[in-house]
């Protein structure tokens, strides 16, 4: 659940949180990306200040920390990273003329080794616009953006993960913590705005001991 959606809750009066004994805020980092501390700030005041509150986020930025030290007493780090990227993903650089890069990306799509690809563009628009693009080219694609419904992105998300679907074209915040079991390759169409964002899209492929 959202923590606006959990706000509403709380307002309406329909949820009352003196009773959670835990709390679990995933995506921490991305949520203080979005704009939620706010809310975050409110619905942590509702809980009773002996509980069991966990934060998880793939990068720890000094907001991340100021955050934790706000909300936690004497809190406990566990990290279970060696480094930033995972030791089974490989990285490239393809070099390419911008008029080009659309053809480029076809060419690799049409490759067979690329059997599951997740591909990142920057905006809603243009990701929807790139997944219309490439299925007039004949290549299946599917697209989650913050402009679809979340009836609509599970179904892309299903008919990728089934292998129904062969590329599925995200923005960064749909793609937020998708664990999608044996994506073969990430394309980087669109750079990410920041370091934190790059490490959490090639991060969707090698996982689970598996190579990417």
């Amino acid at each position: 659940v959202t923590p606006g959606r959990l706000k509403d809750l709380i307002d309406r009066g329909n949820l009352r949180l003196n009773s959670f004994e835990t709390v679990v805020l995933d995506e921490a980092d991305q949520m203080l990306d979005m704009g939620f501390i706010n809310d975050m700030r409110f619905i942590l005041a509702k809980m009773p200040k002996k509980r069991h509150t966990l934060f998880f986020s793939a990068t720890l930025s000094n907001d991340i920390k100021n955050i934790i030290n706000e909300f936690l007493y004497n809190p406990v780090n566990v990290s279970v990273k060696t480094g930033d990227t995972a030791s089974g993903v490989d990285q490239d650089i393809v070099r390419v003329k911008k008029e080009n890069k659309l053809d480029q990306l076809h060419n690799l799509l049409s490759k067979p080794e690329f059997n599951k690809v997740l591909v990142f563009g920057r905006t809603k628009h243009g990701v929807e616009r790139l997944s219309k693009t490439l299925n007039e080219r004949g290549l299946r694609t599917e697209s989650i953006h913050g402009n679809k419904s979340s009836a609509q992105r599970q179904r892309a998300l299903n008919s990728f993960k089934s292998h129904g679907t062969k590329v599925l074209i995200a923005t960064d915040v749909a793609a937020r913590g998708l664990d999608i079991p044996n994506v073969s390759h990430v394309i980087n169409y669109e750079l990410p705005s920041t370091y934190e964002d790059y490490i959490h899209r090639i991060g969707r492929t090698g996982r689970a001991g598996k190579t990417g």
